[in-house]
């Protein structure tokens, strides 16, 4: 397979899955560790992630210009100090895990166990959820509780850091509408970080050089371009449904890897 093909399928992937509660990362790994697509440099995984970013701007364009043009409002301010604490919290967390030494799993089978786990928990958190409208105002207890979802999905791949961070403001009593809002914008921080921080540990090590950044571009325009129609689509769709079908795909998926890693032997 042409190596631009590879990429132009694993920027629809990362695309397509950054935003929606399944796990982008878990969803680059499998192809990559099975062969199927030529694996890639942890470098590309995590900068392509950064088109997500773009879509994610353009969707909440309105919403954006209505925060930076009514910053003398005290509603306003309070927001963004939350997605700030929420920021800061993840990335000085980030920043523990770095100094520690954890690194990211690559395995399938850590990815398999977290994509099962994670939706048996999504249908826990909606049952418990049901029938609730939840509030639309982000308490500083919901700030924290995102930020460490963020972090626990950083730690573990197949986690998915919208759906942890989303389903956490939910289960703190947030609406899910509101919830995916405050989720989506702390993405673009966060995955501008996140691939910021990764060029410049490839810079310090030398190995920039080492990386094809025509096909970093290349992924990073395809990403966005996918996260651009799940973002719109996304906003409309929690406007009235629940996580269970992303959950029972997840179930599936998890329980279809553990089963092809055991009888394969991978």
């Amino acid at each position: 397979m042409p190596d631009w093909l590879a990429v132009i399928i694993l920027g629809i992937i990362e695309g397509v899955t950054e935003f929606l509660p399944i796990s982008s990362t878990g969803h680059l790994l499998i192809p990559q560790n099975f062969g199927w697509l030529p694996k890639k440099s942890d470098l590309f995984n995590v900068v392509i992630q950064s088109g997500a970013v773009i879509a994610v701007l353009a969707v909440f364009m309105q919403r954006v210009k209505q925060l930076a043009t009514t910053l003398n409002e005290k509603s306003t301010r309070d927001y963004l100090a939350k997605l700030a604490g929420a920021f800061l919290i993840t990335a000085v967390g980030g920043l523990v895990i770095k100094k520690l030494n954890i690194e990211l799993p690559d395995e399938i089978a850590p990815v398999a166990w977290a994509t099962l786990i994670g939706g048996s928990v999504i249908l826990i958190l909606e049952r418990l959820h049901k029938d609730k409208s939840g509030f639309v105002e982000i308490t500083w207890a919901v700030v924290v509780a995102v930020a460490l979802a963020q972090l626990l999905a950083a730690v573990f791949p197949g986690t998915s850091r919208s759906g942890a961070s989303i389903l956490m403001a939910m289960a703190f009593g947030m609406a899910r509408p509101a919830a995916t809002e405050f989720s989506f914008l702390l993405g673009i921080p966060t995955l501008m970080a996140a691939g910021g921080f990764k060029i410049l540990s490839a810079y310090k090590d030398g190995k920039l050089a080492d990386e094809n950044w025509n096909m970093v571009a290349l992924g990073t325009v395809v990403s966005a371009i996918a996260a651009f129609i799940v973002v719109k689509w996304l906003i409309r769709f929690v406007q009235s449904h629940t996580f269970n079908g992303f959950a029972w795909y997840r179930i599936v998926l998890g329980g279809a890897l553990l089963v092809y890693i055991t009888t394969s032997g991978h």
